[in-house]
C-alpha cells in the first residue's frame, strides 16, 4: 500500500474528510472549528469544502452543543463533537456519561448514540492548568464507552475512522503536542480495528505497555534495556572463557 509522510494533525483532518465525503450524516461542530480550524488549526479547510451546515462553529457553551450532538446521533446523524480542551470534559459529564453511554442499554437495544467526542490531552506552551490536564482515565471507567489514543498518524486516522463509522459513542482523544509530528500513512482507504494492541517490538524478559505519545518512549526503554542485556551477556561470557583459561 502507497504511503505518504503526514503530520499527527493532517492524519486527523484527512481521516474527518474522507469520512464527511463517504456519508452525509457526518458532521463536526464545536467552538472555532470554522473559519479558524480550531486553536491548533487542525481543522483548517474543512468549512471550506463542506460549508457552515456541516461545519459548525458553537457558541461557548460545551454542555449545550454537547447534548445537541448526542439527541442529533440518537436521531441517526453521525456527529463529531469537537471538546476543544480535555479540561471540558468537566462541563459535558452528564451528556457523554449519563446519556450517551447509556442510551443503548436503557433503551434495551433499540436505540444508539453513533457520536465521536473528539478532544485532547497534555499540556502546551503557555497553557494554563485548567487547559492542561490529562483527563482520559475519567472515561474509560464508564461502561458504555469507547476511549481512543492514537500514538502516530497513521493510527489517528485509522483509528478516527473506525471511531466515526462504530454505532457506539468513543470519545477520541489527541496529544497537543503530537499535532506537529510527522509519520508514515497509507494513501489508500484503510481503518484501524478497535481492540487490537500494535506490538511495537517483540521481547522476552519485559512487557511495556503504553498509549499516545507513551510508545515512544516506552520503545527508547525497550532499546536500553536490550542494549543493556546484550552487554550483560558479553560480560557473562567474557567471565565464563576467563575461569575457563586460568585467566584472572
Amino acid at each position: 500500500m502507497p504511503e505518504r509522510e503526514l503530520t499527527f494533525a493532517e492524519a486527523v483532518r484527512e481521516a474527518i474528510a474522507e469520512e464527511m465525503r463517504r456519508d452525509p450524516n457526518v458532521f463536526i461542530m464545536g467552538e472555532d472549528v470554522a473559519e479558524a480550524g480550531t486553536p491548533f488549526k487542525v481543522l483548517s479547510g474543512l468549512v471550506e469544502e463542506f460549508g457552515k451546515e456541516r461545519v459548525m462553529d458553537t457558541p461557548i457553551s460545551e454542555p449545550g452543543f454537547t447534548g445537541m450532538g448526542v439527541g442529533a446521533a440518537i436521531t441517526g446523524m453521525r456527529p463529531v463533537i469537537d471538546i476543544m480542551f480535555g479540561d471540558f470534559l468537566t462541563l459535558t459529564m452528564d451528556q457523554i456519561v449519563n446519556q450517551a453511554a447509556k442510551i443503548h442499554y436503557m433503551s434495551g437495544g433499540k436505540m444508539k448514540a453513533p457520536i465521536v467526542f473528539r478532544t485532547t490531552m497534555g499540556a502546551t506552551r503557555r497553557s494554563g492548568a485548567q487547559h492542561s490536564q490529562s483527563l482520559q482515565a475519567w472515561v474509560s471507567h464508564i461502561p458504555g464507552l469507547k476511549v481512543v489514543i492514537p500514538s502516530t498518524p497513521y493510527d489517528a486516522k485509522g483509528l478516527l475512522k473506525t471511531a466515526i463509522r462504530d454505532d457506539n459513542p468513543v470519545v477520541f482523544i489527541e496529544d497537543k503536542m503530537m499535532f506537529k509530528m510527522k509519520g508514515p500513512v497509507p494513501s489508500e482507504e484503510f481503518t484501524i480495528p478497535f481492540g487490537v494492541a500494535d506490538v511495537k517490538r517483540k521481547g522476552e524478559h519485559i512487557t511495556l505497555v503504553a498509549t499516545s505519545s507513551g510508545p515512544g518512549c516506552a520503545g527508547r526503554g525497550g532499546e536500553v534495556e536490550s542494549n543493556w542485556g546484550q552487554r550483560r551477556s558479553h560480560r557473562s561470557a567474557h567471565h565464563s572463557a576467563s575461569r575457563q583459561t586460568g585467566i584472572h
